[in-house]
């Protein structure tokens, strides 16, 4: 007892008791309205609860879970809805550390995972935070909170620990990579979206992959590692068994899943894939000129549904037309001129996280710069979807597990979490080795100067560029 005292009343121990506090202190004051009783309104939550009343009224009702209802697709099983297990686990674990009111509950685990990568790569406290918040205030990770994508917004907040597990593993510290690693995707796949956990276990596998092909060049094979490795998803998919069995079971019945159907709508032969369509999976494809939105914010225009200012010439120019005519082009006159269908908002990384990303690597291992800019390369052209067919084809065809999965813009979550991650590493390594000379200042100008030069070029060329206009 005295030893567990000690340990938690040590000062770097209440250092970081004092960081979380902080967190969630921060988290709150982000969704303050929710301290006077008020709630966000997520439409996908809204559908949701909908969908769920008839599970919950009978949980309540009869104390135990129902695993069929009839008021959704005119009867479905629950197992996607909101039925619970029992001795989950990993869902204890989930309640604990999601403590404060939803939506504040999931900003708090973005701060507190990514805080926890940054403190097991031994990353300053001071700077640990920074990232934190880099990674948390992420626009796309906001986006997702706002319509109600909660159980996605879970999954990516707890993929940093699965990231930090992995790194420690590699790093040769064995058991606290093993512990943090089966956490992590533990809790992943308990969120319950499969598609967020799948990505972040590509960007695993694509950095193991790297080590086992330099290790295997050197014929110095560590075996330990991929031991671990292999073995913290394996018992985090045992832990998550139940609702893994029971979603393999509705799949099989569900659009991603064998269809019965031989024949097509317009009378040709069905091609039976055993997954979503190819039409239906690329149908949220990234557009090539979008990317420009990670480090230009509203560069495509917003979101679907924002309207034009009225301070606006177009605005102005609608004096033209009669009153109704004014207002039916006025409300269906968009301002994003994107690829994709609907987007609620541009996902803005920030353009000074992005400059130090690029800092950052000049201080990464000869390894993990293979990785990053690989993840980033693929990630980004996945995204792209029909955009960029022939790999995405390739994927779909042959990639295992890849036809189940739509919105492959989703796919950007990578570049989401790996543009802050190395950002930080960069400017804490920029403190720490700056007598090592590793970037010097003209490395710092030349990166400045190519920042300034494609601004430049969009902002004075941007019209001659390009037709806003959407596909």
């Amino acid at each position: 007892m005295k030893k567990l005292i000690n340990f938690f009343f040590t000062r770097n121990s209440i250092y970081h008791i004092a960081i979380v506090v902080f967190f969630a202190v921060a988290s709150l004051a982000y969704f303050s309205p929710l301290l006077s009783g008020k709630a966000i309104f997520q439409s996908d939550i809204a559908q949701f609860s909908g969908m769920a009343k008839q599970i919950v009224d009978h949980r309540e009702s009869f104390n135990e879970e129902p695993y069929w209802i009839d008021n959704a697709f005119v009867g479905m099983p629950t197992f996607q809805v909101a039925v619970k297990y029992p001795f989950d686990l990993l869902d204890k674990i989930d309640k604990s550390l999601r403590f404060l009111p939803r939506p504040a509950d999931y900003l708090f685990i973005y701060l507190l995972s990514f805080y926890i990568l940054l403190i097991s790569l031994k990353v300053e406290k001071k700077f640990a935070v920074v990232g934190a918040f880099a990674f948390a205030f992420s626009t796309y990770l906001i986006i997702i909170l706002g319509v109600g994508h909660n159980t996605k917004a879970l999954a990516i907040g707890y993929a940093p620990i699965a990231i930090a597990g992995v790194y420690n593993l590699f790093e040769k510290k064995y058991l606290i990579g093993f512990i943090l690693a089966a956490l992590g995707f533990g809790l992943q796949i308990n969120a319950n979206h499969y598609q967020m956990t799948y990505y972040f276990v590509m960007l695993c596998g694509l950095l193991a992959l790297i080590h086992l092909f330099n290790e295997i060049k050197n014929k110095n094979i560590d075996y330990k590692k991929y031991t671990g490795f292999v073995g913290a998803i394996v018992l985090a998919i045992t832990l998550n068994a139940t609702s893994i069995l029971a979603t393999k079971e509705y799949t099989d019945f569900s659009t991603r899943g064998n269809s019965e159907l031989t024949i097509a709508p317009d009378g040709s032969e069905k091609q039976n894939t055993g997954g979503l369509t190819r039409e239906y999976i690329t149908e949220y494809s990234y557009g090539t000129t979008e990317s420009f939105n990670l480090i230009i914010p509203r560069f495509t225009g917003g979101g679907s549904g924002d309207l034009i200012d009225k301070d606006s010439d177009f605005f102005k120019n609608l004096r033209n037309y009669d009153s109704e005519s004014a207002k039916i082009i006025y409300e269906n006159a968009r301002l994003y001129w994107g690829d994709q269908p609907i987007v609620e908002a541009p996902a803005y990384i920030g353009v000074t996280v992005f400059f130090l990303f690029v800092i950052g690597m000049f201080f990464l291992s000869r390894i993990n710069l293979i990785w990053v800019l690989s993840a980033f390369a693929f990630s980004l052209f996945l995204s792209w979807g029909k955009n960029f067919s022939f790999l995405t084809d390739l994927f779909i065809d042959y990639f295992p597990f890849y036809n189940k999965f739509r919105a492959v813009s989703s796919i950007q979550v990578l570049i989401e979490f790996l543009v802050p991650f190395i950002a930080i590493l960069g400017l804490y390594n920029f403190f720490k080795k700056r007598s090592e000379k590793i970037i010097t200042q003209k490395k710092l100008i030349i990166v400045g100067l190519a920042f300034l030069s494609v601004f430049g070029v969009l902002y004075f060329f941007g019209e001659s560029l390009f037709d806003f206009k959407s596909n």
